[in-house]
């Protein structure tokens, strides 16, 4: 028999590439949405992405991309291998890591062991790895350019390392390996702070190593200091040495008159000198444990060094340089991830808690004259007495989040959550559907890969509607990852408690307790399962232990070792099978590109040079990637409106940026600086009630008049919005010279636009938009991506042209064009001729929800307009080939027809397509009446879906009636009427 040491590590090397061969099948081609964009832009260029950074990874990812060699579009390929290759090696370090418990618990040294007892050991450390390995949300992160696959790999090696550690009895060469620990940490600081959360289960091993006879009390006091290192390097060290260079930096250059830099310098030198001599004075007098610890602090601050990166690149000022941290006093507000809404923890608001009033916090300092000046104060808010509690669990300000609160806990407007709500709220959606569905979605079963999905449980697995039971994401496992787990956990119990409280924390604290850190809004962008993957991991251990179980099981059943050994192995493996057999077709994501055409799409819809305003993440990041990666219409300026009440992004818009002229603005930056205009409220001024010239307002801004400024409640002085309607001068001849607006709609070019802003208050971003709108004067075209929604274009949607995916903004009026209007001939060329539908066609390919949501809604929704206006302008042919097209490229059986898709029957029946248009709605009609018949039966009547299929038949009737095809119109309509009957009496009912 092969030796158990050789058998280990071809067994290790063997799983490698099983899973890097699952990875690469499985793989996205190129960008895909959310993060992804923006990570393989900026590791393409060195870019600084958004806080905090992941500098580490991108570092990594620029050497792969250079394995593209040359091509452009063959780069995100290369950086998403990043994810492939390291989710391999995390899956070689698991295998290994099982192995070393697995013999623990079987307490025999390598040499020791039978053949049965080596074949179970590797047999556990093969299940387990594989069960993680072809688990739905590590797998998921394993095909992308994202952090949790490189970070997986960092929290693996930790995890092994320590494991190893504990065998190691030659005292010196085990403090090499928390030397080696400690490098991976920092490292892992430069990916995801993932990492640091194992420290204070990784403390508990040191303990029970360095104390045979452990207690109680040392076994608290243990995980304790595990828990102060953790904050240490969380708070201490990663923006606290910063942050602490910056004071240096401060002193030194305000009070003693010295140049930028040379603060920081100094603090570097007086640091690395301590510690320096700090390493060589314990060495000489003998203190091992101090001196250890000073090591493993100068390899932790080695790893973390890949922060330099940031610094250094944001210097360069890349088009992608989010929150500008060119200096050390940006660079510690970057890594605080200041940007984001910060949630209280133990004590504190909750959603209806209003400010009483607000203090000046800590000052923020810009660069000016040689000096570091205080521009803002960081507000702090006081609240009335009565209004913060303990453990305050909701609490968010982001829009429609107080009404989702108040949904989920049945409190009336107003209402202050008490203890009982809190606790409500933390265990059913917090704890239950942020955590343990997710957690059942990996080891027991998922309805489907639809946004909120429950779990699929085996006794409730038959009886679902087809667009259920029919979607690639609808994965019954039969609980045997599950079960198997938990025999595990149970083994690990009766053998090795120790070992069992280790990982028990390991799983708790990546789990339950990062949940209770993040204290989860009441609903976010998409499914955040990716976060908790460390807990799986944990869990596939206990899988992998299962196998021992299922031998020990088996031992007064079955006699023969050799018998006993093949039935637990073949048990065992039937998890990571059934994972693989029916996880892999919605996770094969090869041959996917619409992430990258939609944005194709979307920039195409401009004219040149255009200035485009976006949305965030989907809207842009994927722009962002064919813009700076593949070099695709980089003269349109892409202005992201979530960043546009940011003084660093304005700052931006003002330099040129590839082909990219800088953009016009009116106001300084004195006026956009940090802490001025950041809320612009609406107070109506009598005198200008009927309109006001925006280019005369933005002069007032700009002066700081008194006739448009209130006082705040801090005693600041704020510009006001004093009407709620603007108008903007034009010049009618020069615009009609430029051939902007199409001949029949010249006649109506008239000397002045007016629109009705709104009785609203304006942001900061708002502000630059009418700033650009103004200042423009329409030499460059301006564009709003149709993704955005109406509230986000200041209430121009009669001045609105739809070409495509973006309107375009002109000094034409269209009364009553409540969405904007359509220029059929330029919209025609754009969406026929323009666009990139790679494999959108082919039903092979495995869209998930993210590519059926925004994208195909916005594709179809444009090709639905062009062909209804073409029909208004009698051109019928056209628009019979933008209806085909658009049933063509976006077939029913690749992504299924949506509420969109219902308008297309009217349309196919204008244009003579009798026999498509009954067929879809045919089609529509079933899927629609399969769906309503399960949800009521299923008790869920407030769910979104109800009101599309709804409107879906409702759509369909009224449709095939104006077709006169009657005997469908009453079919269609019998069926509405008799789910729109059962839903409102449901709702009488409860």
């Amino acid at each position: 028999m092969i030796p158990f040491r050789k058998l280990n590590l071809y067994t290790a090397w063997s799983l490698f590439a099983v899973t890097m061969v699952t990875y690469v099948m499985t793989m996205e081609r190129t960008a895909s949405f959310w993060d992804c964009g923006e990570f393989i832009a900026c590791a393409f260029k060195l870019q600084v992405p958004h806080p905090p950074g992941s500098p580490l990874f991108l570092l990594i990812g620029r050497l792969f991309s250079l394995l593209a060699l040359g091509d452009a579009t063959q780069v995100a390929y290369w950086v998403n291998m990043v994810s492939v290759v390291s989710s391999a090696f995390t899956i070689f370090f698991l295998f290994k890591t099982i192995v070393l418990l697995a013999l623990k618990l079987i307490g025999k040294a390598e040499s020791e062991l039978l053949p049965n007892e080596s074949v179970l050991v590797i047999a556990s450390g093969v299940v387990g790895a594989l069960a993680y390995a072809w688990s739905d949300s590590f797998w998921f992160s394993a095909l992308e350019a994202e952090v949790y696959g490189l970070s997986s790999f960092f929290t693996a090696v930790v995890i092994w390392a320590a494991f190893k550690w504990e065998k190691i009895e030659d005292p010196a060469l085990a403090n090499r390996w928390l030397i080696f620990i400690a490098y991976l940490v920092g490292l892992s600081i430069g990916v995801h702070l993932l990492n640091l959360v194992a420290l204070p289960a990784l403390a508990l091993i040191y303990y029970f190593k360095k104390y045979p006879k452990p207690t109680f009390l040392g076994g608290a006091a243990a995980f304790l200091i595990g828990l102060a290192i953790l904050g240490i390097i969380n708070t201490g060290i990663i923006p606290g040495l910063p942050g602490l260079a910056g004071k240096f930096e401060i002193f030194f250059v305000n009070t003693l008159g010295l140049p930028y830099n040379y603060g920081i310098a100094v603090f570097i030198f007086l640091f690395l000198g301590i510690l320096t001599w700090g390493i060589f004075s314990s060495q000489k007098a003998g203190r091992v444990l101090l001196n250890t610890a000073l090591l493993s602090l100068a390899f932790l601050l080695t790893g973390y060094s890949s922060y330099v990166l940031v610094l250094v690149r944001s210097g360069y000022n890349p088009p992608i340089n989010e929150n500008d941290p060119s200096d050390v006093l940006r660079f510690v507000s970057y890594l605080k991830r200041e940007q984001y809404e910060s949630r209280p923890l133990l004590y504190g608001p909750s959603f209806v808690s209003n400010p009483v009033s607000q203090k000046r916090g800590e000052p923020v300092y810009a660069k000016k004259d040689g000096k570091y000046v205080i521009i803002d104060y960081r507000p702090e808010y006081e609240y009335a007495p009565g209004s913060k509690m303990l453990l305050p669990r909701m609490y968010s300000s982001q829009p429609g989040h107080p009404q989702l609160y108040q949904q989920m806990t049945g409190l009336a407007p107003g209402q202050q959550p008490g203890m009982r709500q809190n606790l409500s709220y933390m265990f059913s959606h917090q704890f239950g559907h942020m955590y343990w569905r997710y957690f059942l979605w990996n080891f027991v079963g998922r309805e489907s890969d639809r946004e909120g999905a429950g779990t699929l449980l085996p006794w409730k697995a038959a009886g679902y509607p087809m667009s259920i039971a029919g979607n690639r994401g609808h994965n019954n496992f039969l609980m045997l990852p599950f079960l198997l787990g938990i025999a595990g956990f149970l083994y690990m119990y009766r053998r090795s408690r120790k070992d069992l409280l280790v990982l028990g924390l390991l799983f708790l604290l990546t789990g339950l307790a990062l949940v209770f850190y993040l204290n989860s809004p009441p609903s976010e962008p998409r499914e955040r399962d990716y976060i908790y993957v460390g807990s799986f991991y944990v869990f596939s251990m206990w899988i992998g232990i299962g196998v021992l179980a299922v031998a020990s099981l088996l031992a007064r059943l079955v006699r023969k070792n050799a018998l006993r050994t093949s039935i637990a192995f073949a048990a065992g493996l039937s998890v990571p099978v059934i994972l693989v057999a029916k996880g892999w077709d919605n996770h094969d994501r090869s041959n996917r590109y619409h992430s990258v055409d939609f944005a194709r799409n979307l920039l195409n819809s401009c004219a040149p040079n255009a200035i485009l305003f976006t949305g965030g993440d989907n809207d842009t990041f994927p722009l962002w990637y064919v813009q700076e990666v593949e070099g695709f219409r980089t003269d349109v300026r892409v202005c992201v409106q979530t960043f546009l009440g940011i003084d660093w992004y304005i700052s931006q818009l003002k330099r040129k940026t590839n082909k990219s002229e800088a953009l016009p603005l009116s106001l300084d930056s004195n006026a956009y600086a940090r802490g001025k205009n950041e809320f612009i409220p609406f107070y109506e001024i009598p005198s200008v009630k009927a309109g006001i010239n925006l280019k005369e307002y933005l002069e007032l801004v700009q002066q700081e008049n008194k006739a448009i400024q209130v006082p705040l409640t801090s005693g600041d002085m704020t510009s006001i919005l004093p009407s709620a309607n603007l108008f903007l001068p034009v010049d009618s001849k020069h615009v009609k010279a430029m051939n902007i607006v199409s001949k029949d709609l010249v006649p109506f070019v008239a000397d002045s636009m007016s629109w009705q802003i709104g009785n609203k208050d304006l942001i900061k971003s708002d502000l630059v938009i009418l700033d650009i709108i103004a200042s423009n004067n329409w030499k460059r075209p301006v564009y709003f991506s149709s993704t955005m929604g109406s509230s986000h274009n200041l209430g121009l949607q009669e001045y609105l042209q739809l070409e495509g995916y973006a309107y375009r903004l002109l000094p034409v009026r269209v009364p009553g064009a409540t969405d904007g209007y359509v220029n059929s001939d330029i919209m025609f060329e754009n969406m026929m001729h323009k666009t990139f539908w790679r494999e959108t066609g082919n039903p092979g390919v495995y869209y998930d929800d993210t590519y059926r949501g925004s994208p195909v809604f916005t594709a179809r929704l444009s090709f639905l307009r062009l062909a209804e206006q073409l029909i208004a302008e009698r051109k019928v042919e056209k628009a019979r080939q933008v209806a085909d097209k658009a049933m063509r490229v976006m077939p029913d059986d690749t992504i299924p027809f949506d509420q969109i898709s219902a308008g297309f029957v009217g349309v196919l029946f204008d244009v003579g397509e009798k026999k498509k248009a009954l067929d879809s709605a045919r089609t529509m009609a079933l899927r629609a009446d399969d769906n309503l018949t399960w949800i009521k039966a299923n008790g869920g009547a407030a769910s979104r879906e109800v009101n599309t299929d709804l409107y879906i038949l409702q759509t369909l009737a009224q449709e095939c009636k104006r077709a006169k095809q009657e005997d469908e119109a009453r079919r269609f309509e019998s069926i509405f009427k008799k789910h729109l009957l059962a839903f409102n009496m449901y709702s009488r009912e409860n």
